[in-house]
């Protein structure tokens, strides 16, 4: 399959600071790929990298086939991007300063700005100075300068920041469908493993400028940790029935018993059965899944601190 984005062992170095660290990737077109991280990961750094707004210490990194490098335009006009804050003249409204985008844009039809407006719902705002915007309503103007121009390529850093729920699930729909139906390319950043998990098709988790994993959406629930969670009204009794029946129950600090054991996850009713003949029944009992937000700190290796 073509490749959208392509990275070959990308290092960026700020002194003595490793922002990106050997970093290699492949997006396909049509893909919709989420780069996750926390801040400072080194996620904007490499998008401004993908963009040639930062110069790698070494590697290389190519769009839509094209080498990023300083003086090559060929890649320009079909990419588009949002990176950190979204940029507009403030003293210009939410209309002059999309056709000043637009106008920077040649081929790009004058209609586009209207169309553009009403898709990122900023009709009520179209004639309103860009410096008064909420950051929810800057951050759409953002995306439509980024989607003026229909391009092949998408890459936004964080494209759901500022936004509330009801912004969010638009925008998410709007990247889905550009994807779904124009094979629009999108490579986002964000630190939300919950949001993207909706969105994007392959995840790559980066930390410390490190690539740590690259997981199909569809494989999350696989890596997730399971385990079976029982309560009795005796706990230690009922830990010891289980004990002497050769499941692995550890007895928590509340009184509850837990199990990552795959035979107890898998025939949650033979426990419960063993519970109750032995005269401790279960007064609880769910197979309980590492939600995403665990499952992410668990990988970056700060799940001990989300703990505490």
């Amino acid at each position: 399959m073509e490749n959208a984005i392509e990275t070959d062992r990308l290092v960026k170095r700020y002194g003595s600071v490793q922002a990106v660290n050997n970093l290699s990737l492949r997006v396909a077109k049509g893909e919709i790929y989420a780069f996750l991280g926390l801040n400072g990961a080194g996620k904007t750094t490499t998008i401004r990298m993908l963009l040639g707004m930062v110069r790698p210490t070494s590697g290389e990194a190519r769009l839509l086939g094209v080498k990023v490098r300083p003086g090559e335009r060929k890649p320009w006009a079909s990419v588009g991007y949002l990176v950190e804050t979204a940029d507009a003249y403030p003293e210009l409204t939410v209309r002059e300063n999309l056709e000043a985008a637009r106008r920077l844009r040649p081929g790009t039809d004058a209609k586009t700005v209207g169309e553009i407006i009403e898709r990122l719902a900023l009709a009520p705002y179209a004639d309103r100075r860009a410096g008064t915007l909420s950051h929810g309503n800057a951050q759409r103007l953002g995306l439509a300068k980024a989607l003026l121009h229909s391009p092949q390529l998408l890459l936004l850093d964080e494209p759901a920041n500022g936004l509330d729920p009801a912004g969010i699930v638009e925008v998410r729909n709007l990247l889905v469908e550009l994807s779904q139906k124009q094979g629009v390319t999108v490579f986002m950043s964000s630190h939300i493993l919950g949001e993207v998990a909706r969105l994007a098709q392959r995840i790559g988790i980066i930390h410390r400028g490190r690539l740590l994993q690259e997981v199909p959406v569809s494989e999350l629930d696989q890596n997730r940790r399971r385990r079976l969670v029982a309560r009795a009204r005796d706990p230690q009794g009922a830990h010891e029935v289980l004990a002497r029946a050769g499941l692995v129950f550890e007895l928590n600090p509340d009184g509850s018993l837990s199990s990552s054991d795959r035979w107890a996850i898998e025939r949650p009713d033979e426990t419960a059965l063993r519970m109750a003949v032995a005269g401790h029944p279960p007064t609880h009992l769910a197979v309980e899944e590492e939600d995403l937000e665990h499952y992410f700190l668990r990988l970056v290796g700060l799940e001990q601190e989300a703990a505490a």
